[in-house]
């Protein structure tokens, strides 16, 4: 009996071999093995065993063709006790198997149970055998590899087949134009796309480079062939550059141009592809971003981040010390808030465009004129010689201010504030210059509207002491500084007392007396006005209707408060009115609501809406400063007004002839209208003459009283 077995040490994966496994190969081996022998059958069971694994360990050892010809009487075998006691085994020939690569990786085996010998031909044909099984073995192994050689490059042709394909998807649906410069024959190939961004169609260029280099803008070429230079020289790791490229219409957009160079063996650039992308809107956008970061969004003006910068700019040709000099203009536009308030934001916003237009009308070149923030405008005037160049350029604004605007149907009128400040020293920062000139406007608000102030040094010294005013006034309501004064109206028909006006007084802890003309504006500036004049309205409303009751008389005493401008504007105006006449009692017929019309100019159709609603309440109205700057005479029809009061300007100069007639106009006027008169400022008993001799009706002044404290 024998059987061969691939007996195998360790593994041997390349040819495929399993032990446990049917294999035709190997069975085919048995079979003729067992013919050469002469035995009766073949492929019997082997290595079941200890004294068959210790056989086949030993043939395995060998060098050449191991044979045992009785294993109870071979002296090789007397020590190993798994083989010489067997009884199963007494015939044993194994010839190992040897890969080329001299690796023993099983053994071809012959086994009996009786002894036997083994002749030189049976030898012969035992070893040819194993070299056959071996190999047999090697033409498995390669077909194996062959096979997954074959299976691989399918595998790998098949990836390729796909990658080209989406390769050839993506250049189809890819925005970007592909370039193919051969440096050696000077050809330069244009995929159909990089031809159809500039506008053409697939044969209406040649291949040649001046198809590109002849389109690019002529502020960019030298740029273009400059960084591709670069690049081919091996300064750069590769060619990119922004730039215009014009296009068959003859409109340029703007591209980016990438590229990469092409060695050869000898690493000499014989070649150069690259794409071209379409960056015009991108361009557009940062554009777009970086204007909006420097310009104002609803004017177009710079914004005072650019204004800082230019003003920066204008600070270092000072240092220069070429004798260059600037001057910086400051502008708030007076009153704007009433314009916000009464006639909406969109009006608001109308009114500051307009505004932007005017200002860039009055400027020379080399200015410039930004918005600041709100209702705030700054100027640099460029080389001024003198101080009158600045002083001219805040003139050409309120000149141009001046006009009314016309603003979705609304007639606006409109003036600002000026503050003025020239460089001093090559020194200064920015943000001195801007506060002084703020400064200066700020000077110029109190000496009224649509005026211009120069900066000099002593206008800090009077910011501190208005920022103490404005702190003291913060309190002054609650620690109840504030007295109402009240000023008598005189009939110079009965001269007797028909009513009176009342005025705000502030009596300091520290400072004293106050003048309302120091501490009004700022309460108009800081809102404050709005809380101290209910006060007033509270207080003068109460004080009446204790007079009506202590001197009742026909018909009954009134009584006239100021209205402030910023009180005007209020939405709940109206309501509040209401409330306090509630509260103290009093007739509204007996109060007289006094607005500057000043006040009113601001925006006439809300106003006169305003002054209707405050009709409809009863309450009587006057008009006060009568004549003051504006044409009084073009709208006063549209008002309800009751009383006209004529400036104190007009009638201490009553005396001259041209102030005498304007007076004798606004009595005319106001009689036509069916509105009485108050000629107020009254100081010596000539103007009572002159105002009694024009029939006049009401008169109020020092000669007749001083406003009297209603306290004492």
């Amino acid at each position: 009996m024998q059987d061969l077995r691939a007996a195998s040490i360790g593994s041997h994966p390349p040819y495929h071999v399993h032990s446990l496994e049917p294999d035709d190969l190997l069975d085919d081996l048995t079979r003729l093995a067992a013919e050469v022998q002469h035995v009766s059958r073949f492929g019997a069971s082997f290595g079941d065993t200890a004294s068959e694994d210790a056989l086949v360990l030993r043939a395995i050892l060998a060098e050449g063709l191991f044979v045992v010809s009785d294993t109870l009487n071979d002296t090789r075998l007397t020590r190993d006790g798994a083989v010489s006691n067997a009884i199963d085994v007494r015939f044993y020939a194994g010839a190992p198997l040897i890969t080329p690569d001299v690796q023993v990786i099983g053994v071809l085996s012959v086994i009996d149970r009786k002894p036997r010998k083994l002749n030189e031909a049976q030898a012969r044909a035992l070893s040819s055998l194993a070299h056959a099984a071996i190999a047999g073995l090697e033409v498995r192994r390669k077909s194996v590899e062959l096979g997954q050689a074959v299976a691989d490059r399918q595998k790998a042709f098949a990836s390729l087949t796909a990658s080209e394909e989406r390769c050839a998807m993506l250049l189809r649906g890819a925005s970007d134009g592909l370039w193919d410069w051969d440096l050696e024959t000077n050809e330069m190939e244009f995929c159909s796309r990089w031809k159809a961004m500039l506008g053409y169609e697939e044969n209406e260029l040649k291949s040649r480079p001046d198809e590109w280099f002849n389109r690019v803008h002529i502020e960019d070429i030298e740029r273009v062939q400059s960084e591709m230079m670069s690049h081919l020289l091996g300064l750069t790791t590769q060619f990119q550059c922004e730039h215009r490229v014009r296009r068959q219409d003859g409109t340029y957009r703007w591209m980016l141009s990438r590229g990469l160079a092409v060695l050869d063996s000898n690493r000499f650039v014989y070649r150069m592809t690259g794409s071209l992308t379409d960056v015009t809107d991108q361009k557009q956008a940062e554009k777009l971003l970086l204007h909006n970061a420097f310009h104002d969004a609803l004017t177009g003006l710079p914004n005072r981040a650019l204004f800082m910068d230019r003003l920066k700019h204008a600070l270092a040709e000072v240092k220069k010390g070429e004798g260059y000099s600037f001057g910086v203009l400051f502008l708030d536009l007076d009153r704007f808030k009433v314009v916000n308030d009464s006639l909406g934001h969109q009006i608001g916003d109308q009114l500051l465009v307009a505004t932007a237009r005017r200002l860039e009308s009055c400027l020379r070149p080399g200015d410039i004129v930004a918005r600041l923030g709100g209702d705030e405008f700054a100027v640099i005037v460029d080389h001024v010689r003198h101080v009158s160049d600045a002083i001219q350029a805040a003139e050409r604004i309120r000149e141009h201010l001046g006009a009314p605007f016309n603003l979705s149907g609304h007639e606006v009128f409109i003036s600002a504030s000026i503050g003025i400040a020239l460089n001093q020293t090559a020194s200064e920062e920015p943000d001195e210059i801007i506060r002084n000139a703020d400064t200066a406007m700020y000077r110029a608000k109190d000496q009224g509207r649509g005026c211009f102030e120069l900066f000099d040094k002593g206008m800090h010294v009077r910011n501190a002491a208005l920022s103490q005013l404005e702190t003291g006034l913060r309190g002054a309501l609650a620690r109840d500084e504030f007295r109402v004064h009240y000023q008598p109206i005189i009939s110079l028909e009965t001269w007797r007392i028909s009513g009176f006006e009342a005025l705000i007084r502030w009596d300091h802890p520290e400072l004293g007396y106050i003048s309302p003309l120091k501490f009004i504006p700022v309460a108009e500036e800081t809102g404050l006005i709005i809380p101290i004049g209910l006060w007033v309205l509270r207080e003068a409303c109460q004080q009446l209707r204790a007079w009506q009751r202590q001197f009742p008389s026909d018909p009954p005493l009134s009584m006239s408060v100021n209205l402030s401008g910023r009180q005007f504007s209020q939405p709940d105006l109206i309501d509040q009115i209401s409330q306090i006449l509630a509260e103290t009692g009093l007739d509204a017929s007996s109060l007289k609501i006094e607005i500057t019309e000043s006040a009113i100019i601001e925006n006439i159709d809300a106003a006169a809406l305003m002054l209707k609603r405050i009709k409809a309440l009863g309450v009587r109205l006057s008009l006060d400063d009568f004549g003051t700057g504006y044409s009084s005479l073009s709208y006063l029809h549209r008002f309800p007004i009751d009383t006209l009061k004529i400036d104190r300007s007009f009638v201490s100069r009553i005396n001259l002839p041209k102030n005498a007639e304007i007076v004798k106009t606004i009595l005319t006027l106001a009689s036509n209208l069916g509105m009485d008169v108050v000629a107020e400022g009254v100081e010596t008993r000539d103007q009572i003459i002159q105002l009694t001799g024009l029939n006049c009706e009401y008169v109020q002044g020092y000669l007749l009283s001083k406003p009297i404290d209603g306290r004492a």
